[in-house]
């Protein structure tokens, strides 16, 4: 059945969905119980089914209102953003661009991205946030970032995603200035001793350290600190005799500084590849364009 879905009959459903019944949606949207009972009603009358289930607990959404709930998630994203894009088309400032990324990731590849950009293109807004790979992948297809900043070539990408590398970076045994006595090229097996901090979130970066310890025929550390936070981890290693993995780049200004120091491992045979994923079949923003450019990019 082929149907036009009143926009304003969609948000109200989204609504009702967020806030799990008809009388909070009413609350939230400052309008009577029976309007938005009825504009569900109508609702489900074009579409000729029922969204909801209704119980002694309350309403839970069947089939159907689950289908319908993405897309009118999506419809509230676009709507947001495109009062965002007016907002700062008007001001003569580009974008907004939002992108979320890895921390690793975001550290390796949008700095230096950012000044090119800044001398390229001017004033702009730029929105970033940092989630794990598996968040990152849902923000993409819901349309609530436009890149996501990861690390590349471990997986095939989901259904609905591309991906491109951009750099590759290579793996380094981090340590602070308490390990100035290690030498410059070492083995992990000879690392027992060492106190560690390792990555936390499941995902390709985790999964390639621990391919170091396996390729060493190593198990990793049980009395580890995981953190995925780089600052912490960063502050740690300044401060502790502790030692991390890390790609060299996302350590660069520390190492550059001597606050810190990169030893080569010999295990360490692969490079960290990193890059952006964005959602197949969607034309780019100019802004998003601008920033792949910027990283030598143009897709």
């Amino acid at each position: 059945m082929n149907a036009t879905i009143d926009p304003r009959a969609l948000r109200t459903f989204a609504v009702v969905c967020r806030a799990g019944s008809i009388s909070g949606a009413a609350r939230l949207l400052n309008i009577s119980q029976p309007s938005v009972s009825n504009a569900i009603a109508q609702l489900e009358d074009r579409l000729g089914v029922a969204l909801f289930e209704r119980g002694r607990n309350g309403i839970v959404l069947g089939a159907a209102g689950r289908a319908l709930l993405r897309h009118a998630e999506a419809m509230e994203i676009i709507l947001t953003h495109a009062a965002q894009a007016v907002d700062v088309a008007r001001l003569g400032i580009g974008g907004p661009l939002r992108i979320g990324g890895t921390p690793g990731a975001l550290v390796s590849l949008l700095p230096a991205a950012v000044d090119r950009l800044e001398r390229d293109a001017g004033r702009f807004a730029l929105h970033v946030v940092e989630r794990p790979d598996s968040v990152l992948t849902g923000m993409l297809l819901r349309g609530e970032i436009e890149l996501a900043f990861v690390t590349t070539e471990m997986d095939e990408p989901p259904a609905g995603i591309s991906e491109m590398t951009l750099a590759r970076d290579p793996f380094a045994l981090i340590v602070g200035q308490v390990n100035a006595g290690l030498p410059d090229v070492v083995e992990l097996k000879a690392l027992g001793a060492m106190r560690w901090i390792l990555p936390e979130a499941i995902g390709a970066f985790r999964r390639q350290v621990t391919a170091l310890f396996i390729t060493a025929g190593l198990a990793e550390p049980i009395d580890a600190i995981r953190c995925d936070s780089l600052l912490t981890t960063k502050a740690i290693l300044r401060d502790t005799d502790r030692v991390t993995i890390l790609p060299r780049e996302v350590a660069s200004a520390e190492l550059a500084t001597g606050v810190l120091r990169a030893v080569a491992i010999v295990e360490a045979r692969f490079e960290r590849s990193i890059g952006v994923r964005m959602k197949s079949g969607t034309a780019l923003s100019p802004m998003a364009h601008a920033l792949l450019a910027a990283m030598g990019h143009n897709p």
